[in-house]
């Protein structure tokens, strides 16, 4: 396959689970022989079942491994940096982390199966509720 074979970018487009938008504390250490840092407290943008997208102030390269802890559950997997870009808006660095092994279940997150769309049957448009206030003694 070539660079201009059509095939190729829906290759790369294809993921091995879906991904969602979550904000979950983490903690994030870093595993230097060089230097010891403080684990640093952040959050996710987004997480799948084989890591996820978070934001870090402190920097790090690409392939280096680190510890992250759901704030939540205190389940703690090594993991690899996989991806870095900056973030203007934040200041901060947008950080694609890889576990080693995949867990789908530490994010305590129920994820879409591979074939879903928006225009699956089980997608809805969120619809508020209506709240009515309580009534008060005068309308009861």
């Amino acid at each position: 396959m070539n660079a201009s074979d059509p095939q190729l970018g829906k290759m790369s487009n294809l993921r091995r689970s879906q991904r969602v938008y979550v904000s979950a504390e983490v903690v994030v250490a870093f595993e230097r022989a060089k230097e010891t840092l403080p684990p640093e407290n952040t959050k996710t943008v987004i997480v799948n079942a084989h890591g996820a997208l978070i934001l870090l102030r402190t920097p790090v390269t690409m392939g280096e491994l680190l510890t992250v802890t759901n704030a939540n559950t205190e389940e703690q997997l090594s993991c690899r940096v996989v991806d870095i870009s900056s973030n203007s808006e934040s200041g901060m660095t947008e950080v694609g982390m890889e576990f080693i092994e995949p867990a789908p279940k530490f994010w305590r997150v129920s994820f879409p199966p591979l074939n879903w769309t928006p225009r699956s049957p089980e997608a809805k448009r969120h619809r508020p509720q209506i709240v009515a206030p309580p009534l008060t003694a005068k309308e009861k």
